[in-house]
């Protein structure tokens, strides 16, 4: 038997998959694109739009973005392995991690740490390839509070050498943008389209119509109901998997509770029964010391309550009369 548990798939009746699909068309209007699920859609394989928002960001308006992928996985086999929400790369070889982010506890440093730490490790460098060679990389939050809690519009982190208040230039970026920091700079400008549900009052153009795209067009509207559908099933499946795990944990708990008891009970049965046998045992040995001693049957039957017939066999046993006891046994009358 494999060692692998056999994995649930819950099959959805028609009328499930239709109201389901009448939810997911009436949330896809409340999407916005800090979002991750919508950012994700929005996103993929479209450089420009990378390349829209890394120059705002960055503030590099030479920037040129060559391939953008979303939800683009990084395996780590000794460890955990991470998904970003996207990955572009640049003419010039930089690679840009870009995550949107609804909860402070998703933007923690040491996520940002470790994300780029990843992709470095994910770009192998030729063997006698020099260490000035590794690309940079950019590690970018789009959070919607203010997480790093200085109240400002974005956060620039570089490693730097302490007693010189001089950059490391190890080529490793972290930048926080708080997308909850509104104004009229290109940045409040995009943040505000990030944050916004309505793809027609968003300000930049390319934005509005890739948002419009997915919620308005047909076609891309279904597109979105069948990314949700699948998201709705690997949940589902996921939920069942894990109640499946839960149900079988607490039946081999209540099967161990109830093995147990059922031991504990057979145990104390057998434990009496043995005491019972060992007391017997005892007995039996007394009344036969009794009779080796030259007590009468009767006197043996008096002092251990023993059936008659079974004192008489132990006396057969010792080939001991029992009408004649031995009267040396007895305290001898005075007159």
């Amino acid at each position: 038997m494999s060692g692998k548990q056999e994995k649930h798939r819950y099959e959805m009746t028609e009328e499930e998959l239709r109201q389901i699909r009448a939810e997911h068309r009436a949330m896809i209007g409340q999407f916005r694109l800090i979002d991750d699920t919508f950012f994700a859609v929005c996103f993929d394989k479209k450089p420009e739009l990378a390349e829209l928002i890394l120059r705002i960001i960055l503030d590099k308006s030479d920037l040129h973005v060559i391939d953008c992928k979303t939800q683009y996985s990084i395996k780590n086999l000794r460890g955990h392995s991470v998904t970003l929400d996207a990955f572009a790369i640049d003419s010039s070889g930089r690679r840009y991690n870009i995550e949107v982010q609804t909860t402070d506890k998703g933007a923690v440093p040491q996520r940002a740490r470790y994300y780029g730490s990843l992709m470095d490790s994910h770009m192998s460098l030729r063997k006698g390839t020099d260490y000035d060679r590794l690309p940079e990389n950019y590690v970018i939050f789009i959070t919607l509070n203010d997480v790093l809690g200085g109240n400002l519009p974005i956060y620039h982190i570089e490693r730097t050498v302490e007693e010189m208040g001089q950059r490391f230039g190890d080529g490793s970026h972290i930048v926080y943008v708080n997308a909850s920091h509104k104004d009229d700079t290109a940045l409040g400008k995009l943040m505000a389209d990030f944050l916004c549900r309505n793809p027609h009052m968003m300000n930049y153009g390319a934005l509005s119509d890739v948002s419009c795209y997915f919620k308005e067009n047909e076609k891309g509207a279904n597109q979105m109901c069948e990314i949700m559908q699948t998201i709705h099933q690997r949940g589902v499946d996921w939920g069942m998997q894990k109640g499946m795990e839960k149900g079988m944990e607490k039946g081999i708990q209540k099967g161990m509770e109830k093995g147990i008891q059922k031991g504990m009970e057979k145990g104390i049965q057998q434990g009496i029964q043995q005491g019972i046998r060992q007391e017997q045992a005892k007995t039996l040995r007394h009344a036969r010391m009794m009779l080796e001693r030259g007590l009468s049957v009767e006197e043996v039957v008096e002092y251990t309550d023993l059936p008659p017939e079974t004192v008489h066999e132990i006396a057969d046993s010792l080939q001991i009369c029992p009408e004649s006891p031995q009267p040396h046994h007895r305290k001898q009358e005075t007159d």
